[in-house]
């Protein structure tokens, strides 16, 4: 797929249905830059997070809402969407994957492909006794 410029998405999770078609969205409202991380095991909130960005506040505005709107349409259950009033940064929570939309200069501020990176290369976590 293109744009996709982490781990190949047949690696992440070839059956992945809802995983696809969420890069697909976002890949038809022209998000960019998008990465993924699979951190299933080594969070508790989530297996996947997607990490995009748009080129201005509009945009941005517009992906997530056309994303939230297909999740709607196709029956997927969203938990929770943040940042929409000023699409700096945007998250959508749909469970077992968050998409995190960005302004680029967001995006680096924060330096958030390091901190998922730190994350998906930790061991996995370990059940207390």
């Amino acid at each position: 797929m293109k744009n996709i410029s982490s781990d190949k998405v047949e690696e992440i999770l070839p059956d992945n249905i809802k995983y696809n078609a969420i890069i697909e969205w976002l890949q038809e409202k022209k998000a960019e830059n998008i990465r993924t991380y699979e951190v299933q095991g080594k969070t508790d909130y989530t297996d996947i997070i997607v990490v995009c960005e748009g080129n201005s506040d509009l945009h941005n505005k517009a992906i997530a809402n056309y994303l939230i709107d297909m999740a709607k349409e196709h029956k997927l259950k969203v938990l929770s969407k943040e940042g929409l009033e000023y699409a700096q940064w945007i998250l959508i929570d749909l469970a077992d994957l968050i998409v995190h939309i960005f302004l680029p200069h967001t995006r680096d501020y924060y330096k958030i492909d390091e901190l998922f990176e730190k994350v998906k290369s930790e061991s996995p976590i370990e059940e207390s006794p």
